[in-house]
């Protein structure tokens, strides 16, 4: 996942201002010393003279509630400050465009692979156990995989396109998705799914049943994806039906 400093920034000020409003804040009591005060009574304590000094306080709550979302939970805000002013100034900024993008990369990769790890430990620890068991193969990629079911038709290829059934579970057995909640088979191209799937597919024999278990460096990576948190590790039950050549 890679960031744009400056494009995170414009979206998470324009989305402050173009997301659905929530009631004036004059509306909302808030409590102090025990008692029940309204945001207008406290108003004029805010530094806030002018439309240019609501919209700069705007910009720093839109930023902040944008980063944090990403999990960034603390800043230097004086360094932020400074950023801001050396731009605003002109003068040259501590670190270039190029070089601020790649900090914030690399910091946001760090914070996710501590949030993921425990995931990712236990989706190891899992593996080291289930290729153990008779009928499990592993891949030199590190997928794991069961027949169940040997077919006899063809295998897909990268330029084929496939069509299966499926269910995909977490370690813990949860479903995070299957073809049978769309009511019909999967129907997709071979070259355009995961890595685990990728190379398990091409596996198969049409009308064999197969299951793959997904380590997450080769199923949807260490960031939460749609849904799948970061670093799981992948379970599909695969039934594959058909093989579209080309």
């Amino acid at each position: 996942m890679k960031f744009n400093l400056k494009l995170l920034s414009i979206l998470a000020i324009a989305g402050t201002f173009c997301s659905p409003q929530k009631k004036a804040a004059a509306e909302t009591p808030i409590k102090n010393a025990n008692k029940s005060l309204s945001i207008n009574v406290i108003k004029d304590t805010i530094p806030l003279k002018n439309i240019a000094d609501s919209a700069s306080y705007a910009v720093g709550v839109s930023v902040a509630n944008f980063y944090m979302q990403q999990g960034i939970k603390t800043f230097n805000t004086d360094l932020v400050a400074m950023a801001i002013n050396d731009i605003m100034a002109g003068k040259t900024t501590l670190l270039d465009d190029a070089t601020a993008n790649m900090v914030m990369n690399n910091y946001m990769s760090k914070m996710q692979a501590e949030k993921s790890k425990p995931r990712i430990d236990s989706g190891a620890a899992f593996l080291a156990q289930n290729k153990m068991k008779p009928g499990v193969i592993t891949t030199a990629s590190g997928l794991q995989y069961e027949i169940i079911t040997a077919g006899t038709g063809i295998k897909p290829t990268l330029a084929d396109t496939f069509v299966c059934n499926y269910r995909g579970t977490f370690l813990n057995g949860e479903e995070f998705d299957a073809s049978a909640r769309r009511g019909q088979p999967l129907t997709h191209p071979v070259n355009q799914v995961i890595e685990g799937w990728k190379e398990g597919i091409q596996l198969m024999p049409v009308g064999s049943k197969y299951k793959l278990y997904v380590p997450y460096n080769i199923g949807y990576g260490a960031f939460d994806y749609n849904g799948i948190p970061g670093g799981s590790l992948l379970i599909f039950d695969i039934e594959l039906l058909d093989v579209k050549k080309g």
